[in-house]
């Protein structure tokens, strides 16, 4: 561990950490879980009000597992990457039976959950319950890679170094090694940016290797940014919209407009039914799954 590094960090995270409710002291590890899941490859803001509709209608695993698992999808409405809906109604429906319906506290028990990988079980185990795990997000590595390391980005894939440099750095004590995580996490979601980094209001700009080399450029294969107009993740997304607004079993008809493409969209739609986020029905309808 660096003091170094963390006594300025958490200072900095005290005075300047998101109120997201699910970082509130009476948030639940369901719903620490559930933001988890939610948070992948999303930001904050899309995911705050379905958060919290979902939290209504399912304060807990058992509550989600009782429902088919097509209202979880209905409910996962436009945040993308739909088959973590049915990822966390795997999980919800492992804990009821597993579990008693209360999402457990081992590593090792979170991460034989359906769907859950070894991100997801450091951080339901450190921020729902206050132990000592290495937490390594996108915003995590880069934070490590520039303070670190010196470089502007971290590697495409994490590696085995990035691991053991963040459980180096962990302090000892578990509830402030927990902390030290989500402000790591904190400081490069709002400061520490992958495109324009504040580093002005950065609490260890002293100590950033990567500020003190001079601020060296990536060096590396181009980072380009995803392109979603077009794709067959948009068309999969429009087919499945449909879907997630009807009252029920729908024609073929009312998916066929959606894209004019036909090939395209007959692949996303044979994509969706091998995901399991789409029933074809015998008698030529498609609904959720029930």
């Amino acid at each position: 561990m660096n003091s170094t590094y963390t006594d300025p960090i958490l200072d900095w995270y005290a005075a300047n950490a998101r109120d997201l409710p699910w970082r509130v002291p009476g948030a639940t590890p369901w719903g620490v879980l559930v933001s988890e899941i939610m948070l992948q490859q999303t930001p904050v803001a899309r995911v705050l009000p379905i958060w919290q509709a979902w939290m209504d209608r399912w304060p807990t695993p058992a509550a989600l597992a009782a429902e088919p698992s097509g209202e979880a999808v209905r409910a996962w409405g436009r945040l993308g990457y739909p088959r973590r809906a049915l990822r966390l109604h795997e999980s919800a429906r492992a804990i009821t039976d597993r579990h008693g319906g209360e999402v457990p506290s081992s590593h090792a028990d979170l991460l034989a959950l359906p769907g859950i990988g070894a991100y997801t079980a450091a951080a339901v185990a450190s921020f729902a319950f206050r132990q000592r795990h290495a937490v390594l997000d996108t915003n995590v590595r880069r934070v490590l890679a520039r303070l670190v390391s010196g470089e502007e980005y971290p590697p495409k894939a994490q590696t085995k170094a990035e691991v053991r440099l963040a459980e180096g750095l962990l302090p000892l004590d578990p509830p402030t090694a927990a902390r030290w995580a989500v402000a790591v996490m904190e400081l490069g979601a709002l400061v520490c940016t992958a495109r324009t980094p504040r580093c002005v209001d950065c609490p260890v700009l002293a100590q950033c290797a990567w500020h003190l080399n001079g601020r060296p450029a990536y060096d590396g294969p181009p980072r380009k940014g995803q392109t979603y107009a077009g794709t067959d993740r948009q068309c999969r997304g429009r087919l499945l919209a449909v879907l997630r607004d009807a009252d029920g079993p729908v024609e073929k008809p009312a998916l066929d407009v959606v894209w004019s493409d036909a090939a395209q969209r007959e692949r996303a739609l044979d994509a969706l039914i091998a995901d399991g986020l789409v029933d074809p029905l015998d008698d030529g309808r498609y609904t959720l799954p029930t």
